[in-house]
Protein backbone atom coordinates (compact mmCIF):
# COMPACT_ATOMS: atom_id res chain seq x y z
CA UNK A 1 0.00 0.00 0.00
CA UNK A 2 1.37 3.37 -1.05
CA UNK A 3 0.76 6.65 0.75
CA UNK A 4 0.34 9.86 -1.19
CA UNK A 5 2.14 12.77 0.52
CA UNK A 6 -0.11 15.84 0.37
CA UNK A 7 1.08 19.43 0.66
CA UNK A 8 -1.84 20.34 2.90
CA UNK A 9 -1.89 20.63 6.67
CA UNK A 10 -4.70 19.44 8.91
CA UNK A 11 -7.44 22.02 9.29
CA UNK A 12 -6.95 23.60 12.68
CA UNK A 13 -9.70 24.08 15.21
CA UNK A 14 -10.75 22.93 18.62
CA UNK A 15 -14.44 22.28 18.04
CA UNK A 16 -16.79 21.28 15.24
CA UNK A 17 -18.06 24.81 14.53
CA UNK A 18 -14.59 26.24 13.87
CA UNK A 19 -13.57 23.38 11.62
CA UNK A 20 -16.89 23.35 9.72
CA UNK A 21 -16.58 27.07 8.97
CA UNK A 22 -13.12 26.53 7.41
CA UNK A 23 -14.30 23.51 5.45
CA UNK A 24 -17.27 25.49 4.13
CA UNK A 25 -14.94 28.11 2.63
CA UNK A 26 -12.91 25.38 0.92
CA UNK A 27 -16.03 23.59 -0.32
CA UNK A 28 -17.53 26.87 -1.53
CA UNK A 29 -14.64 27.19 -4.01
CA UNK A 30 -15.41 23.71 -5.35
CA UNK A 31 -19.14 24.48 -5.60
CA UNK A 32 -18.42 27.76 -7.41
CA UNK A 33 -16.76 25.94 -10.30
CA UNK A 34 -19.93 24.15 -11.41
CA UNK A 35 -23.62 24.91 -11.86
CA UNK A 36 -24.78 21.43 -10.91
CA UNK A 37 -23.42 18.88 -8.44
CA UNK A 38 -20.03 19.75 -6.92
CA UNK A 39 -17.20 17.47 -7.98
CA UNK A 40 -13.43 17.09 -8.21
CA UNK A 41 -11.64 15.45 -11.13
CA UNK A 42 -9.47 12.49 -10.17
CA UNK A 43 -6.08 11.86 -11.78
CA UNK A 44 -6.14 8.15 -10.92
CA UNK A 45 -9.53 7.63 -12.59
CA UNK A 46 -8.42 9.42 -15.78
CA UNK A 47 -10.00 12.78 -14.92
CA UNK A 48 -13.42 11.33 -14.08
CA UNK A 49 -15.62 13.33 -11.72
CA UNK A 50 -15.82 12.37 -8.05
CA UNK A 51 -19.03 13.72 -6.50
CA UNK A 52 -19.54 14.78 -2.86
CA UNK A 53 -23.25 13.89 -2.35
CA UNK A 54 -22.76 10.75 -0.26
CA UNK A 55 -19.92 12.25 1.79
CA UNK A 56 -22.11 14.89 3.46
CA UNK A 57 -24.95 12.45 4.17
CA UNK A 58 -22.50 9.94 5.64
CA UNK A 59 -20.77 12.63 7.70
CA UNK A 60 -23.95 13.93 9.29
CA UNK A 61 -24.82 10.43 10.53
CA UNK A 62 -21.83 10.70 12.90
CA UNK A 63 -21.52 12.46 16.27
CA UNK A 64 -19.97 15.94 16.46
CA UNK A 65 -16.61 14.69 17.72
CA UNK A 66 -16.28 12.22 14.82
CA UNK A 67 -17.40 14.87 12.32
CA UNK A 68 -14.78 17.31 13.55
CA UNK A 69 -12.03 14.68 13.40
CA UNK A 70 -12.93 13.69 9.84
CA UNK A 71 -13.40 17.23 8.57
CA UNK A 72 -9.85 18.12 9.64
CA UNK A 73 -8.65 15.94 6.76
CA UNK A 74 -11.00 17.45 4.14
CA UNK A 75 -8.44 19.73 2.45
CA UNK A 76 -5.83 16.98 2.26
CA UNK A 77 -8.39 14.49 0.95
CA UNK A 78 -9.43 16.81 -1.89
CA UNK A 79 -5.78 17.14 -2.91
CA UNK A 80 -5.33 13.37 -2.71
CA UNK A 81 -8.33 12.80 -5.00
CA UNK A 82 -7.09 15.40 -7.48
CA UNK A 83 -3.42 14.43 -7.64
CA UNK A 84 -2.80 10.86 -6.47
CA UNK A 85 -1.72 8.27 -9.02
CA UNK A 86 -1.15 5.57 -6.39
CA UNK A 87 -3.15 2.36 -6.65
CA UNK A 88 -5.95 2.03 -4.09
CA UNK A 89 -7.07 -1.13 -2.39
CA UNK A 90 -10.30 -2.11 -4.13
CA UNK A 91 -12.97 -4.43 -2.79
CA UNK A 92 -16.52 -5.24 -3.78
CA UNK A 93 -19.03 -3.63 -1.43
CA UNK A 94 -20.16 -6.38 0.97
CA UNK A 95 -23.63 -4.82 1.20
CA UNK A 96 -24.14 -4.29 -2.56
CA UNK A 97 -22.51 -6.38 -5.27
CA UNK A 98 -23.07 -3.62 -7.82
CA UNK A 99 -20.53 -1.29 -6.16
CA UNK A 100 -16.77 -1.16 -5.72
CA UNK A 101 -15.05 0.55 -2.79
CA UNK A 102 -11.65 2.13 -3.43
CA UNK A 103 -9.46 3.11 -0.47
CA UNK A 104 -6.69 5.62 -1.09
CA UNK A 105 -4.03 6.17 1.57
CA UNK A 106 -2.40 9.51 2.24
CA UNK A 107 -0.38 11.55 4.70
CA UNK A 108 -0.68 15.21 5.55
CA UNK A 109 2.24 17.61 5.73
CA UNK A 110 2.54 16.77 9.46
CA UNK A 111 2.86 13.03 8.57
CA UNK A 112 -0.62 12.17 9.89
CA UNK A 113 -1.99 9.17 7.97
CA UNK A 114 -5.55 9.11 6.63
CA UNK A 115 -7.77 7.11 4.30
CA UNK A 116 -10.12 8.35 1.58
CA UNK A 117 -12.87 5.96 0.51
CA UNK A 118 -14.49 6.33 -2.91
CA UNK A 119 -17.49 4.32 -4.11
CA UNK A 120 -17.82 3.35 -7.77
CA UNK A 121 -21.16 2.22 -9.17
CA UNK A 122 -20.34 -0.59 -11.61
CA UNK A 123 -23.30 -0.06 -13.92
CA UNK A 124 -22.83 3.68 -14.50
CA UNK A 125 -19.16 4.13 -13.59
CA UNK A 126 -19.99 7.13 -11.38
CA UNK A 127 -17.66 7.88 -8.49
CA UNK A 128 -18.68 9.23 -5.08
CA UNK A 129 -16.56 10.31 -2.12
CA UNK A 130 -17.90 8.27 0.79
CA UNK A 131 -15.63 8.95 3.72
CA UNK A 132 -12.40 10.42 5.00
CA UNK A 133 -10.94 9.20 8.27
CA UNK A 134 -7.63 8.93 10.13
CA UNK A 135 -5.83 5.62 9.94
Amino acid sequence: MYYYQTKEYLISGTNYKEIKKKVDTIFKKIVGKTKHQPYVRSTYFLKQKVFFNIFWVHLFDKQYSFRAERLKYFNASVELIKCSRNYPTTIENPNKNSELLHRFYGTTKEKRKFIVQIKEVKRTGKLYLVSVFPE
